[in-house]
C-alpha cells in the first residue's frame, strides 16, 4: 500500500505514514483491497497535498447508527407516497361501513406489494443515479462502490436483498455488517458497495428537508379527496374479508380474522 500523499510504500494498518508523517485516513486500505475504490493515488502537488475531493476522512465508513437513521428518514418521507397509495387501494378494494373499516386479502396484499416497490425503486434509482437517498443526503453518507462509481445492477442487488438483510427489523443486516471489516451487510457484499461518510453542502440538506415537507403536504392533500371517493369494487378474487378496523362509542377494536383486540377508549367529558 502507498501513502495517499507522498505515494512512499507504507504498511497496510499504518495510521501515519513513514516518510511524511500525514494520518492514513481511516479505512483506506480496507476500501482499497476489496476494490472499492482504486488502490493507486491520484497525482499529488510538490507541496504534497491532493485535491479537495480525496482529503482525509473521505473514506471513513459510515456507522451502523447513521445508517439505520438514514434509512428511518428515508421510510419517513415516503409514509407521504405509502400513505397515498394504500388509501387508493384500501377504498377500491375495501369497504367502510358506518365506523368499520373492511380489508379484503387482496387489498392487504397489494398494499405490501405497491409499497415494498416503491422502497425498491426509490433506492435503487437514487443510489444508482448518485449514491444517496435523501434520507443519506440528510445524515451525510454515501453509497459507493468499485472505484468509487455506484451502478444501477448493483444497487439493483443491494436494494433487492434488503428483503434478507431486513429479517428481525434489520438485526440480521446490522449482525452481518457489525461482523464485516468493511460494514458491508448482505446487500453490500453481493453487490460490491460500500457505505462511508460523505460532507453535503447545506443547499443539498435544505432541499431535501423541502422535499420532504412537500411530500408531506401533497399527502394531506390528495388522501382526503382520495378516500372521499371510496369506490369500492368487489374483489375479483382473495375477497374474504382480512381485517378490520372500527370503534363503538366508548372502545376501539382491531380484527384479524377471527381474533380480536379492543382498547377501552376514555369517556368523554360533558
Amino acid at each position: 500500500m502507498e501513502c495517499p500523499f507522498c505515494q512512499h510504500p507504507t504498511s497496510a494498518y499504518s495510521r501515519q505514514c513513514n516518510s511524511c508523517g500525514r494520518p492514513i485516513p481511516p479505512g483506506q486500505y480496507l476500501l482499497e483491497e476489496s476494490g472499492l475504490i482504486e488502490a493507486s493515488p491520484t497525482a499529488t502537488s510538490e507541496t504534497g497535498t491532493r485535491e479537495a475531493g480525496r482529503l482525509p476522512g473521505r473514506y471513513r465508513f459510515a456507522r451502523l447508527g447513521d445508517r439505520f437513521l438514514a434509512f428511518v428518514l428515508d421510510l419517513v418521507f415516503l409514509c407521504g407516497p405509502f400513505a397515498a397509495l394504500d388509501a387508493w387501494i384500501f377504498t377500491r378494494w375495501g369497504k367502510v361501513e358506518g365506523m368499520e373499516l373492511q380489508l379484503s386479502v387482496l387489498s392487504v396484499l397489494a398494499a405490501i406489494g405497491v409499497n415494498a416497490t416503491l422502497l425498491f425503486l426509490y433506492g435503487w434509482i437514487l443510489e444508482g443515479a448518485w449514491g444517496i437517498t435523501l434520507g443519506k443526503v440528510l445524515v451525510g453518507i454515501r453509497v459507493v462502490g468499485a472505484a468509487r462509481r455506484t451502478s444501477f445492477s448493483a444497487c439493483a442487488v443491494r436494494n433487492a436483498l434488503r428483503v434478507v438483510d431486513g429479517l428481525g427489523f434489520y438485526l440480521f443486516g446490522a449482525l452481518v455488517a457489525a461482523c464485516s471489516a468493511v460494514r458491508q451487510r448482505v446487500g453490500d457484499i453481493y453487490a460490491g458497495t460500500a457505505v462511508i461518510e460523505e460532507a453535503f453542502g447545506k443547499r443539498f440538506q435544505v432541499a431535501a428537508i423541502v422535499l420532504w415537507i412537500s411530500s408531506l403536504a401533497a399527502t394531506g392533500w390528495a388522501v382526503p379527496r382520495i378516500c372521499a371517493s371510496n369506490h369500492f369494487a368487489h374483489p375479483p378474487f382473495l375477497s374474504d374479508v382480512l381485517l378490520q378496523v372500527g370503534r363503538t362509542e366508548d372502545s376501539a377494536y382491531v380484527q384479524v380474522r377471527g381474533l380480536a383486540v379492543w382498547i377501552q377508549l376514555a369517556p368523554r367529558v360533558r
